[in-house]
């Protein structure tokens, strides 16, 4: 709403804003202040990008031109300053280069600094499945018959207003709400690295910037803490600050580079972007697209979200509906589907032969009601299997680990001579074949209902 009233209706407007897609959308006229000096562009924001690189490589080239100048001038007056035949040009040099007004190059733009999420070992192949969770505080339902399926690896976001239970529903997957209805459940081997504004409550005060990273940072990433630090705004004295003078936008960059660090196979950032600049956003973004586990995302920076997430689950009235691709995709369907309830109305209203046009739209209904039944039931079935695909690798680990106890006992003198081991050995491998043509059966449907979706 705010965007479209800036761009239609405003007069004047002056934002200072780090959300790339609001800028664009609103603006046409950008300014940058920069090494003392301020750059006037009447562009939006991403052509602002592309004239201000361009202009950096200039500045760039004339610096090195200066630089040498600057260079071949020292050398001769260095060469001749004690030769009293040179006095005067000498003379005339040193005068020469105190005239020169030196070209400064705009500080490099640390974006490009490449960081990756450090990924622990691997999870189960579902690491969040909700079945009909309800929340509610008293007669308030937050949300209900909620049902959905995370896999492994997927990048996904949650989106709705304000109030709606985005960060109520991670708060239930992260066990701090447990009064809840239905069934939620976790998958095997899950790590779980949390971000949320109160994770900066939880810094030690006592330490400075670059010890709190100092303490996490392992192997190569060790030499690289300053360049970390100065991608999210730390750089040079700051680093030396202790977190108990820092703002709260400081304590919140810093718990987010600690989690950077921090060896996690499970995402979840509730609105991460809050207090980050584009270049720290930058930064952040592309540690997530190259991070190999799993990401749940709670935000409101379209941007930042395009990308990165490949399922969207809209949380609005009670409900959470979940949605197949981008972000834009998910806004864009939106928008059409509002159009669609528009044009429906007046259809209604203006039909000139009455009860054929309602008659019409009715069955229509009918339809798409039964269409939807059908789809409801295509995904109870499809959670069914999906679970059932689940129970069966966690049966066939923890089959493959009780034969690998069995044969490393079967190893040793006393249990080589000990035929109750063997027989033991030999139920378990019959199980374990059980078990694996379940799954791959069980595996094989699953393919197929996906395929009807």
């Amino acid at each position: 709403w705010l965007e479209n009233f800036l761009s239609t209706r405003a007069n004047a407007v002056v934002l200072v804003s780090h959300d790339r897609a609001f800028l664009n959308n609103v603006t046409t006229r950008t300014i940058e202040i920069t090494c003392g000096q301020i750059y006037d562009y009447k562009v939006k924001y991403d052509e602002f990008v592309v004239l201000r690189k361009e202009r950096r490589e200039q500045q760039l080239r004339a610096y090195e031109n200066q630089q040498k100048q600057i260079e071949d001038t020292e050398a001769f007056i260095e060469r001749f300053r004690y030769k009293a035949t040179k006095a005067v040009q000498v003379q005339s040099r040193i005068k020469q280069l105190e005239k020169i007004e030196r070209i400064e190059v705009d500080e490099e733009d640390n974006s490009a600094l490449r960081l990756k999420f450090a990924c622990s070992s691997r999870s189960g192949s579902y690491p969040v499945i909700c079945e009909d969770v309800r929340k509610a505080y008293g007669d308030h339902v937050i949300f209900h018959d909620v049902n959905l399926t995370i896999n492994r690896g997927e990048k996904v976001a949650f989106v709705g207003k304000n109030g709606e239970g985005k960060s109520t529903l991670v708060k239930c997957i992260m066990g701090e709400i447990t009064d809840y209805t239905g069934k939620l459940t976790l998958g095997h081997n899950i790590q779980i690295g949390y971000f949320a504004q109160n994770q900066a409550q939880l810094l030690d005060e006592s330490l400075t910037v670059f010890d709190t990273i100092d303490r996490v940072a392992v192997g190569d990433i060790r030499t690289k803490i300053r360049d970390i630090l100065g991608a999210f705004m730390f750089g040079g004295e700051a680093s030396d600050k202790k977190v108990k003078v820092l703002s709260g936008g400081e304590r919140t960059r810093l718990a987010m580079i600690k989690l950077l660090l921090e060896p996690v196979n499970f995402l979840i950032l509730d609105e991460p972007t809050n207090h980050l600049d584009m270049r720290s956003k930058d930064v952040l973004k592309d540690a997530i697209r190259e991070f190999d586990g799993t990401v749940i995302l709670v935000s409101h920076d379209r941007d930042f979200l395009d990308g990165l997430a490949t399922k969207v689950y809209e949380f609005g009235g009670g409900i959470v509906k979940e949605h197949l691709g981008g972000i834009y995709d998910f806004l864009q369907k939106k928008q059409i589907e509002s159009l669609n309830e528009l044009q429906k109305a007046p259809a209604l209203s203006t039909s000139p032969s009455g009860g054929k046009e309602n008659t019409d739209t009715a069955t229509q209904s009918s339809g798409a009601k039964l269409s939807y039944e059908e789809q409801k039931e295509l995904n109870k079935k499809l959670k069914k299997l999906e679970r059932r695909v689940a129970d069966c690798e966690s049966e066939i680990e923890q089959t493959e680990s009780a034969i690998a106890i069995l044969e490393a006992r079967m190893a040793t003198p006393e249990g080589a001579s000990d035929m109750a081991l063997y027989e033991q050995h030999q139920k378990l491998k019959q199980q374990l074949d059980s078990v694996m043509e379940e799954w791959d059966a069980v595996s094989t449907e699953l393919e197929a209902v996906r395929k009807e979706q």
